[in-house]
């Protein structure tokens, strides 16, 4: 919805980046091309006169020239301003202190009210509540039949005593299922009210008459993101007439120029509480206006693509898988169609890819992208038999034509495959030895190889002391070293006492040790017998 407005916000950065400083006729025309980028996504004239008025005020003086990089100090200013016109901070539900909490939906026919009460109370559900859909839109055919299906979708109680059609009535059905919570001890309450086609007296009155039968806690004004200007006109009606607590934004995954979801909190003054980007039902989540304004800039969604992958990903197995990796053991297709599997859950393969910062630029090639792909490639692990799968290297030709015939492909595709998958395992396992993954609770990094301590040649100390008392004793070895060796010792390690002469305490005279036992050599002792 917002790539028209991404687009030309990025080619306007990428214009500024080239230069080193920026002047005062720099900043002009940058604020001229977000102000005209701006318009053409249909955001209120008001709205932007107000934006590029607070953008120009942060962006002239000292504090633009004066800083470091000025090109990222204007995207650091229109992000902030992004921020303020989207709502400033995350507004979350007010629960009751005395369940139930009662939150009743509203909003023109059309824009999604039934489909989103499913999605909320889903949402509910998924946070530890227990909610209960009310089927008070009793003039629409078959609403009442849509509800019952959706909240049997979502796993959630439907109250619907009527049988809708034209067939009963509104203000009393809302005030029934408040005392139908009370007795099954539901702590929230969604009520699902009629729209019409256009804002007039007979929508608003039931709509006043249902609030003052429930007394709610929350009153949503649910809005169709793709109609435009319109939307705003609609809010502030509603606004005037019965008054809510907060938006919901619907159908955020179009097409459409998203000029109403940038306008809509500034006009009304309300938040935007939650947003649906898609066709399921877990298609929904709290409005984030920092992670918005960051989509908007090509900034990526990243806390969003953490908390997904969060509830996702088995953490048990993804420890297991990564220790695999980085221990070196065997990483077969079975523990990569786990993963696969996994990353499929979070949603379309475009939609993941769009969170990632940076991905604007590659948005033709993203939107290419064949989300059947890992249908195929489940079909090819699913034809391998277990040794196969903890072990490709066995795939021989033969072996790989009966998987291409078992799974409706190729050769060409299963080799495809098996290459990818070696040269991802090959780089992963590297990245593993090197100690290059750094992931969390993995408790070690890869080994290295332990190097031995070179000793110094010559093992002269870094201590001038130490080094002279090295020295000393290196002059005293020599003369050591001519001195007589001392006599044979006992199992003490003392001079042995049966050596003639010799005191094993080393007191008193006597002959040299081991003197009876000394012997010339053979030379030696014929030229002494020659002379005698």
């Amino acid at each position: 919805m917002f790539d028209t407005l991404q687009d030309r916000l990025t080619a306007t950065f990428r214009n500024l980046r080239g230069k080193g400083r920026l002047s005062e006729s720099d900043v002009n025309e940058a604020l001229r091309e977000i102000r005209l980028a701006l318009l053409e996504a249909d955001v209120n004239l008001s709205v932007v006169k107000e934006f590029i008025a607070a953008c120009r005020e942060k962006l002239t003086g000292a504090e633009i020239s004066q800083a470091l990089n000025p090109t990222q100090q204007i995207v650091k200013v229109v992000n902030e301003e992004l921020i303020g016109i989207l709502g400033g901070q995350t507004r979350e539900v007010r629960f009751a202190k005395n369940p139930p909490t009662v939150i009743m939906l509203a909003g023109l026919q059309g824009s999604g009210k039934t489909t989103l009460a499913g999605k909320l109370g889903k949402w509910l559900k998924d946070s530890k509540h227990h909610p209960l859909l009310v089927a008070a839109d009793l003039q629409r055919p078959n609403a009442v039949n849509q509800l019952q299906v959706v909240g049997q979708r979502a796993g959630v109680a439907v109250f619907a005593p009527e049988p809708g059609n034209g067939i009963g009535d509104p203000v009393a059905v809302a005030r029934a299922s408040i005392e139908e919570a009370k007795r099954k001890l539901y702590d929230v309450v969604i009520v699902d009210t009629a729209g019409r086609l256009g804002v007039d007296a007979e929508l608003m009155q039931q709509a006043i008459d249902i609030r003052n039968a429930v007394n709610p806690d929350e009153v949503l004004f649910v809005v169709d993101a793709m109609i435009g200007q319109d939307a705003v006109n609609t809010a502030q009606a509603f606004a005037q007439g019965v008054g809510f607590d907060g938006v919901v934004l619907s159908k955020l995954d179009g097409d459409a120029r998203g000029g109403a979801a940038l306008s809509i909190a500034r006009v009304t003054g309300k938040p935007v509480m939650f947003a649906s980007n898609g066709e399921n039902l877990k298609d929904f989540d709290l409005f984030h206006p920092d992670r918005m304004a960051s989509r908007i800039l090509d900034m990526g969604d990243l806390l969003t693509l953490i908390e997904q992958a969060e509830k996702t990903f088995d953490a048990g197995q993804a420890q297991k898988a990564a220790e695999k990796l980085i221990s070196g053991k065997q990483f077969g297709l079975d523990d990569f169609l786990q993963q696969m599997q996994a990353v499929r859950k979070m949603g379309p393969m475009s939609k993941i890819l769009g969170m990632m910062p940076g991905m604007g630029q590659y948005k033709d090639q993203i939107g290419n992208i064949d989300e059947k792909e890992i249908d195929r490639i489940e079909a090819i692990i699913y034809s391998m038999t277990p040794a196969e799968r903890a072990n490709p290297d066995i795939l021989n030709g033969s072996r790989r034509t009966r998987i291409a015939k078992g799974s409706g492909t190729t050769v060409a595709e299963v080799n495809g495959l098996v290459n990818r998958f070696a040269e991802t395992r090959k780089m992963m396992s590297q990245l593993g030895a090197m100690g290059a993954l750094g992931m969390p609770g993995m408790g070690r990094k890869g080994k290295q190889a332990p190097q031995a301590k070179k000793k110094s040649s010559k093992g002269v100390s870094g201590n001038p002391l130490k080094r002279a008392q090295q020295a000393a004793a290196a002059q005293a070895a020599p003369a050591a070293s001519e001195q007589p060796k001392a006599a044979a010792h006992d199992e003490f390690g003392l001079p042995s006492s049966k050596a003639p002469g010799v005191n094993p305490f080393g007191f008193g005279g006597g002959a040299s040790p081991g003197m009876d036992e000394f012997q010339l050599p053979p030379e030696l002792a014929k030229m002494f017998d020659q002379k005698k």
